[in-house]
């Protein structure tokens, strides 16, 4: 039986019981707990993720750092900015720093990079430096309102304290040095004690989620029960107090205690990152309550809050999850740090159940809502991820109109280094382990580094996806038990599947095989997704598809593709996917601005590319959702 405390609005209450609080096991899975392999345990070899995790290496970590060092985001660790030059730092400067050094982190893990220590190990000087002997830093604060330290909520301390954790830990782990380390837990000592013993902080949890994660991230690498504690302390003060409860109180996810939630709610990427924490507390503590809040939650996203590619937070004015259904095309937001913090939070979820369904949204995610979010250069960025532009509409007045070209850097520049920490740690979600069981949710040409029976073993996938459904499996090792994710997409698959994934048993030297049927689907929305009634997505295999206006012309609502027509799959050079050639017609232009219905039809052939690489090629109008007969 698992323990779920009952918590009250009383802070002095909540952590008597934090403090208290008994560490149960994590939930299981045929009798043990599940684990996602470390990322470094798998070396991609080849295809697909071969192609980003080189770009990431090659151009996206060093094109971040260019920006933000242009920007003034590394200097603003120097603490020394005075009114009247430029570059003034801003109240989020050190989260986007802390990703990048994430980032390049796990890079200098698989590969040491003098380069890249460098510049980290300057920057953890200057926190070093820097930081009050209390244990508090924040670049902007301790420049700008050393006075205000910890009275704003919505100013981001907390948030930007998290992101250095992590970066942080990433950075001890991949060479053992330990100066930003220490600087981080002494940081955490300070926190803890003017939240949790002193109580003196003008807020009790962080406007803006992050640093519960980092904190049960910390925990696991200290051991340090202060730091569970801490996030705990977070956790369940959350909605659970009424010093917070206000206007923006959904927005913030304060509305309610973290145990009651019953749907997403809120600005998107907050709200992923505190589900993705509560999943984390839930196989730390095994906690069923908290367990089944991120349940219900999860289903809500997938099941009515997530467009086709992965994206989430339509709603614009807030960058937030809206009602139900509510997904539009055009003025959707769809951040890409919104996106990955779906991930993360599906991430979590695959360590409490085996279920392919986490499995499946996290490759929905990364083919398509997430890679969109980055250039097939490697250096330019969407912040939001349409899945409709009609170019003509900038003309509007009012309203939100999508942005049609990436660029290197944005004011507020939490996407790129989000991106970069993202490649570089590519395999994290491909292998979840129970002692002698893996699961296979992600598939790419890899060499996998594993334990079983206690012993070294070796896991080889070869695969062409996603251009092609055939994986292949060579084991070497002591007998251990195969779980293979089958996708949703995949409604051709015939052999037999528990909770999603078909069962292999293998000894030493042996390998199996999974072929999936890779048709081209055409998906309906749900009738109550109103923005896309009527109208089908093209999907193959986990990809979408799009049209743009440099292939297919001008006015694309007007194109009708036809399902009994010529399809082509070709792949070409410049993409790391194949293209699909379709027959379609669109009807005949006229002056006329109102007519008869007409037959008259144009026939022509629609060039449709991978969502995740639209707006490459310069501005272009875009269409997702088509018309098909």
């Amino acid at each position: 039986m698992c323990n779920s405390p009952v918590y009250v609005k009383d802070i002095n209450a909540i952590i008597a019981i934090t403090l208290n609080a008994v560490r149960i096991s994590n939930f299981t899975a045929g009798g043990a707990a599940l684990k996602n392999l470390y990322f470094a345990c798998t070396e991609i070899k080849d295809g697909f993720w071969k192609f980003y995790s080189e770009l990431v290496r090659n151009v996206t970590v060093h094109s971040v750092y260019e920006r933000f060092r242009e920007t003034g985001r590394f200097d603003a660790f120097r603490c020394g900015w005075r009114e009247g030059q430029p570059n003034k730092p801003h109240i989020f400067w050190d989260s986007d720093v802390a990703k990048w050094i994430e980032g390049a982190a796990f890079l200098i893990e698989k590969k040491r990079d003098e380069e890249l220590e460098e510049i980290i190990d300057h920057t953890a000087g200057l926190i070093e430096k820097n930081q009050r002997e209390d244990g508090y830093f924040n670049s902007y604060f301790l420049t700008l309102e050393p006075s205000a330290i910890f009275s704003r909520r919505s100013d981001h301390e907390l948030y930007c304290t998290g992101h250095l954790i992590e970066a942080a830990i990433a950075y001890h782990t991949a060479t053992g040095k330990d100066r930003l380390l220490k600087c981080m837990l002494k940081n955490v000592d300070y926190i803890y004690r003017i939240f949790v013993e002193e109580q003196s902080a003008g807020f009790v949890t962080p406007g803006h989620e992050e640093i519960e994660l980092a904190l049960l991230k910390l925990y696991e690498h200290t051991k340090d029960q202060k730091h569970l504690a801490l996030a705990r302390f977070f956790i369940n003060s959350r909605g659970n107090n009424e010093k917070e409860k206000n206007s923006r109180s959904v927005y913030a996810q304060d509305n309610i205690p973290v145990r009651e939630i019953r749907e997403a709610g809120g600005h998107a990427v907050r709200a992923g990152y505190l589900y993705t924490a509560m999943a984390m507390l839930a196989g730390i503590d095994g906690d069923a309550g908290l367990k089944a809040a991120c349940s219900r939650v999860f289903s809500d996203i997938v099941n009515s809050k997530m467009s086709i590619t992965g994206g989430v937070g339509s709603e614009y004015t807030e960058e937030a999850f809206s009602y139900q259904y509510d997904l539009p095309n055009t003025s959707v937001y769809n951040e890409t740090c919104a996106a990955i913090s779906l991930a993360l939070f599906a991430g979590e979820m695959q360590q409490l159940e085996a279920n392919a369904l986490y499995g499946d949204t996290i490759e929905r995610i990364y083919y398509n809502g997430f890679l969109s979010g980055v250039s097939l250069s490697g250096d330019k960025f969407f912040y939001t991820n349409p899945l409709e532009i009609d170019q003509k509409k900038y003309n509007r007045k009012g309203g939100f109109q999508p942005p049609s070209e990436r660029v290197k850097v944005f004011q507020c520049s939490c996407c790129p280094p989000n991106v970069v920490r993202m490649l570089a740690s590519l395999p994290r979600y491909m292998y979840t382990i129970d002692e002698d069981t893996v699961y296979c949710s992600q598939f790419a040409s890899a060499e996998t580094r594993l334990t079983i029976g206690g012993r070294k073993a070796r896991l080889i996938q070869k695969t062409h996806y996603p251009a092609d459904g055939k994986i292949e499996f060579q084991y070497y090792g002591e007998p251990m038990t195969l779980y293979v994710r089958i996708p949703g997409w995949c409604t051709e698959y015939k052999g037999e599947t528990e909770n999603g994934f078909v069962r292999f048993r293998l000894t030493n030297g042996e390998s199996a095989v999974v072929d999936l049927p890779m048709k081209l689907h055409f998906i309906e929305a749900n009738p109550n997704a109103q923005d896309s009634s009527g109208r089908f997505a093209v999907m193959r295999g986990p990809l979408v598809y799009c049209m743009e206006g440099i292939d297919n012309g001008e006015n694309l609502r007007d194109i009708t593709l036809l399902e009994s027509g010529r399809i082509e799959i070709r792949e070409e050079e410049g993409l790391p996917a194949p293209v699909i050639y379709i027959d379609a017609e669109r009807r005949e232009k006229t002056a006329e601005l109102y007519r008869l219905k007409s037959s008259s039809r144009i026939k022509f052939t629609a060039r449709l590319i991978p969502y995740f690489s639209i707006c490459n090629r310069g501005a272009a109008d875009l269409l997702v959702w088509t018309m098909v007969k």
